[in-house]
């Protein structure tokens, strides 16, 4: 049976520029919320992008499920912020008879603001589609992120 991989990160790390390496080296679907969520709400999902991610989160769990059953590895990019989130996936997986690991992307507090700069400037200038990370943004994601411990992360890839 085929694998899952969570990546795990604070918001802008290069969770999903991983996800892609990942997916090309394995030969593995990538499911992203933030494609999800950016797809159904390209104009923001205001007080109800906390429910809509749970929601995405959810149904894509349960595809997951599909995918890998099929043979093909599963790289699932949507941050895995909390050690909750990180217990629940793990548990999850187990149930259904599915190894996952978890890698983690450390980031600098100094590359991450110039990563932040670069993708609200590219969002500014319409050349990417994702979300544009305000000073709220990033502190609510700040006061969210659990860094997993040296025992909870598989692989652990320090972003340059």
């Amino acid at each position: 049976m085929a694998d899952v991989i969570m990546t795990c990160g604070r918001i802008c790390s290069g969770k999903s520029t991983y996800a892609l390496k990942i997916a090309e080296e394995r030969r593995a679907v990538i499911l992203s919320v933030d494609e999800i969520t950016l797809a159904l709400f390209p104009e923001g999902a205001g007080e109800m992008l906390d429910t809509y991610v749970e929601r995405a989160e959810d149904y894509l769990y349960r595809k997951s499920l599909e995918i890998v059953r099929s043979g093909i590895d599963v790289v699932l990019d949507w941050g895995f912020w909390t050690r909750t989130e990180r217990e629940y996936a793990r548990k999850f997986y187990r149930e259904h008879g599915i190894d996952c690991e978890l890698h983690y992307l450390d980031i600098s507090d100094e590359l991450w603001e110039q990563r932040v700069a670069e993708r609200n400037r590219l969002v500014e200038a319409g050349e990417v589609s994702a979300y544009y990370i305000d000073k709220g943004l990033a502190d609510k994601f700040a006061g969210i992120f659990e860094k997993p411990d040296e025992n909870e992360a598989d692989k652990t890839i320090y972003c340059k």
